[in-house]
């Protein structure tokens, strides 16, 4: 669950190294056209291809970023002449809309309200989601952004409906103090 980080120590006996879980996640969605609204104003759209809902978490780092726009990019959810899943969004060219989603780190296990005890800062959100805006800018021809804090009003058509949850994939290398 978002928010829950399960580590332990590696087999080697190192206990500065842990494995965790869950890192960064986003919602993936295949569209055939979507936009973010703010203020009454378009400032992104795309037509076929996916949107991305972004959650930072407080454990989270450029590595995560990195992963995680790698696998959004690279996951085959584009049907082939079969209409099997098999292409990306790289190999249609499709548009990509990465829109930063704050409540997607809630931790919903108890009660009636989430809580986002495991949600980054709004700085440290703010940061990583920029990271993210400018690698996707630097790596794919095609992509647009909602915008960090704002209130955002996002439109889309769901082609499929085809919806994933991706998370980057567990991993070493988080180094505890």
């Amino acid at each position: 669950m978002p928010g829950k980080r399960n580590s332990r120590a590696t087999s080697q006996g190192n206990s500065n190294i842990q494995i965790s879980s869950i890192l960064m996640i986003s919602i993936v969605q295949r569209v055939t056209t979507a936009k973010v609204t703010v203020n009454n104003q378009d400032i992104g759209k795309i037509d076929t291809g996916i949107v991305a809902l972004v959650a930072v978490e407080k454990e989270d780092t450029q590595k995560d970023a990195e992963r995680l726009l790698e696998r959004i990019l690279n996951y085959r959810i584009f049907a082939d002449d079969k209409d099997r899943m098999n292409f990306s969004l790289r190999d249609i060219n499709g548009g990509l809309l990465l829109v930063p989603q704050f409540t997607l780190a809630a931790d919903t296990q108890k009660g009636n309200r989430p809580s986002f005890t495991s949600a980054a800062s709004p700085e440290k959100g703010r940061q990583l989601f920029s990271y993210l805006q400018e690698l996707a800018e630097t790596i794919y021809p095609n992509v647009q952004f909602g915008q960090f804090g704002a209130d955002m009003q996002v439109s889309l058509i769901n082609n499929g409906p085809v919806t994933f949850t991706l998370r980057t994939a567990s991993g070493i290398g988080r180094s505890t103090p």
